[in-house]
């Protein structure tokens, strides 16, 4: 496989499927024991703290969540505080005034709606306060090991377009494009292990092409600082 990778040939030849296979396996094998960064045990636990990421880091909300379940580790416990304690605990994370009302929201409709338990398919969790697809496909892998999509976020639609897997700008149409070329049981790992290679390797400003297995097959490999130019 590696000797693939590694065949300069190969960059700009390479068909979409094999480059599909390419990036799969070569994202597993750097990233072989990938665990995600949020702390959570429960379908309940992955909605709160996948809320509270929206533009905080992973670090930040897993130092909120243990305050935040100690008072509420339950849908219906939530429902009975104002949105105003919510805030208090969960303040640092940013954009604290919507994330508390659609938790508080969220957590009704969980107790009123669906028996106190979190969903498992994404029409129904999408029914939720603040819960958009890229929520529910984080919840439903973390939660209960459910493959639905990819989870596009800036991270792995930046990774797609510039390996050309996919062309859009539209974090949808990016996902619809990985789940035609990817295997959908490896979806929610393949989603996981992308944001971590977008973070340490192939980042906004200075990805590092040097030390990347995939620069070979990659159209945009080597041509930073241009790369996201608008």
């Amino acid at each position: 496989m590696y000797s693939d990778l590694e065949n300069p040939v190969l960059s700009k030849s390479v068909s979409l499927e094999k480059k599909a296979l390419l990036v799969l396996e070569a994202l597993k094998k750097r990233y072989a024991h990938a665990r995600p960064n949020l702390t959570a045990r429960n379908p309940w636990e992955w909605l709160v703290a996948t809320v509270l990421s929206a533009q905080c880091t992973d670090e930040r909300v897993n130092r909120i969540t243990p305050f935040f379940f100690m008072r509420w580790d339950t849908p219906e416990k939530l429902t009975q505080a104002s949105v105003e304690e919510i805030e208090n605990v969960i303040k640092s994370a940013g954009l604290y005034h919507s994330k508390a009302k659609n938790l508080l929201a969220a957590a009704v409709m969980l107790r009123d709606q669906f028996g106190g338990s979190v969903p498992k398919t994404i029409q129904e969790m999408t029914r939720l306060p603040g819960i958009a697809r890229k929520t529910a496909n984080v919840v439903l892998w973390g939660g209960y090991g459910i493959n639905e999509g990819f989870a596009v976020d800036t991270h792995v639609g930046r990774i797609s377009r510039r390996l050309g897997l996919s062309e859009s700008k539209d974090p949808q149409k990016v996902e619809q494009d990985l789940i035609k070329i990817f295997p959908q049981e490896e979806w929610g790992n393949l989603n996981h292990r992308m944001v971590i290679f977008g973070r340490e390797i192939c980042n906004a400003r200075k990805p590092l092409c040097h030390c990347c297995e995939l620069s070979g097959i990659c159209p945009s490999s080597g041509q930073h600082p241009l790369l996201e130019k608008k």
